[in-house]
């Protein structure tokens, strides 16, 4: 096949093509705008040269350490200056960051430390104990470093070779960036399970943490010098690359060790924030502040939700406080959130109820995302726009995982037909807005019928006395499952199981409502997200016992 005129001595060299990587905007952040703060964390106070020329110190300290191409450093950190300095100058030297969930159990982390084979571990004090029964389990050796935040005073040992500091000290502000070589290589390893079943190590490459970071400059509407709250775990997708985004419009970085509702009103006041990102864990946070912990909001404050697909009544509430809410919606495999409920100007006529519904569902496909669709898993034929036909939601596109780190199988059957297979169960609107009905595993099957947990979940929402509530499949002898509720209860309020039922029933088909309600705390995640598997095991023994 003959060339065409325009790939004819027209090719690729350094002039004409860099590899993406989002390392380049601390760079352009620090060379344009060098006195610009960066990053408040406590008393500290941080501008774009020192932030930029720490990090390359880091780069070069490791470097100097014998961390090369490929190999992982992994850090257990809060969300710290430390834990952004890692997020570039980990890839700086060309190694790949591994950010612990600061929740796990020594096995779980232990397993990530192995799997992953990190050369270097990077551990805050506050998570010393933790860590090291974890590498008492481990099989590697990394070096261990240990990081002191002054923000910190609990408990906790240091159990390291050396201190961050004096880390980073070895390091020279002049080292430069001489990575990627290629803009496929890896950035991140992000684990999505521990240690039974298939490892789930998720690898980002450098391309796509470029492309999702600006993609969320576009869609979280940021202007310059945007001031966020890092309310979301940086260990989390790391921060759905917030640490890269920021840098875009060289804002501030509002560091925060833990969510407390006070601490959130305090900042949010002090720093003037505009953004802010979390599970819907962190709006009940905010809503259910006392009095004394609430502080008048400085601006209209924008939050960026993913996670379950908050409540109607919960983004209603959230309006009501002066906060605009969008919902995202994304996976662990897409860089964290890829698709948005991209908001219309007719939809503001609506009556508030009518809004928060549409609120209610995950949207459209980023800017940075090729595609986005809702497909028949056997036949992969798209589901008709009609809001009813359930089907699996599946991307493709460059905001897609390089794919599971060690587990090819794994990595096959989720790109099989040559789209991401997300393993959410949802339905296409005739608009084009796709809307999650469950996990599959998490929908209940009742006597033939298909019952949409979620469903059940936002009608229990709606009850004026209802903090959080997760369904799941109860085992039955008759109907071969049923809906069993976990309920939270709001403070000062008080409800009844025959209540809640005859709630659900004003607004459900009869066969949707629960037969059964527990009020108990739900279990968690570290990032807010309810553990439907201990419920599941929780409502298996009841069908036992029931």
């Amino acid at each position: 096949m003959s060339q065409s005129s325009y790939e004819r001595d027209l090719d690729r060299n350094p002039a004409n093509f860099q590899p993406l990587t989002p390392l380049s905007f601390l760079e352009r952040a620090a060379q344009v705008f060098p006195d610009r703060l960066a990053i408040a964390h406590g008393s500290l106070r941080r501008n774009y040269r020192d932030f930029y020329a720490r990090s390359k110190k880091l780069a070069s300290a490791l470097a100097k350490r014998g961390v090369v191409r490929g190999d992982t450093v992994s850090a257990m950190l809060a969300n710290t200056p430390a834990m952004l300095e890692c997020h570039y100058g980990a890839p700086m030297c060309g190694a790949v960051l591994n950010t612990l969930n600061t929740r796990l159990d020594a096995a779980a982390l232990a397993f990530m430390l192995d799997h992953g084979e990190a050369k270097v571990l990077i551990v805050d004090r506050e998570f010393s104990g933790v860590m090291a029964e974890a590498l008492k389990l481990a099989k590697v050796k990394p070096l261990v470093v240990d990081y002191d935040d002054p923000e910190y005073d609990g408990p906790g040992a240091r159990i390291g070779a050396l201190e961050y500091e004096a880390l980073v000290a070895e390091g020279d502000e002049t080292y430069q960036r001489a990575y990627p070589l290629d803009e496929w290589d890896a950035i991140a390893l992000n684990y999505t399970s521990g240690t039974t079943g298939d490892p789930k190590g998720v690898v980002y490459h450098h391309r796509g943490a470029y492309l999702l970071a600006m993609g969320n400059v576009v869609t979280a509407d940021m202007g310059r010098h945007p001031v966020y709250l890092w309310t979301l775990p940086m260990f989390h997708c790391n921060g759905w690359c917030f640490p890269w985004s920021i840098s875009v419009k060289a804002g501030v970085h509002v560091c925060l060790r833990q969510v407390r509702a006070q601490t959130l009103y305090d900042l949010i006041a002090e720093h003037k924030v505009t953004h802010l990102c979390g599970a819907p864990i962190v709006m009940s946070i905010l809503l259910n502040a006392r009095d004394h912990e609430r502080k008048p909001l400085p601006h209209l404050v924008r939050f960026f939700t993913a996670a379950a697909p908050p409540p109607a009544a919960v983004l209603k509430a959230m309006q009501e406080a002066g906060f605009e809410v969008t919902h995202l919606y994304g996976l662990t495999e897409v860089y964290g959130p890829a698709v948005v409920n991209d908001w219309k100007d007719e939809w503001n006529a609506l009556d508030p109820e009518a809004q928060a519904h549409l609120k209610a569902r995950q949207g459209v496909r980023y800017h940075a995302l090729e595609g986005l669709d809702v497909l028949d898993p056997d036949t992969m034929a798209p589901a008709p726009a009609d809001g009813k036909t359930m089907g699996e939601v599946m991307f493709r596109g460059n905001v897609v995982m390089k794919g599971y780190l060690k587990n090819k199988a794994s990595t096959d059957k989720a790109f099989a037909g040559g789209w991401f297979h997300s393993g959410d169960l949802g339905v296409k609107h005739p608009d084009g807005y796709v809307q999650l009905r469950d996990r599959s595993k998490d929908i209940i099957i009742s006597g033939g019928e298909n019952i949409s947990s979620i469903e059940v979940e936002d009608a229990l929402f709606e009850h004026p006395g209802v903090q959080l509530a997760a369904v799941v499949a109860r085992p039955d002898d008759k109907w071969g499952e049923t809906p069993c509720a976990f309920v939270e209860l709001k403070p000062g309020h008080t409800a009844t199981e025959d209540e809640l039922i005859e709630w659900c029933r004003a607004r459900l088909a009869r066969y949707k409502c629960p037969r059964t309600i527990v009020f108990a705390e739900i279990p968690k995640t570290s990032t807010g997200k309810v553990q439907k598997f201990a419920l599941r095991e929780r409502a298996r023994q009841l069908g036992q016992t029931g």
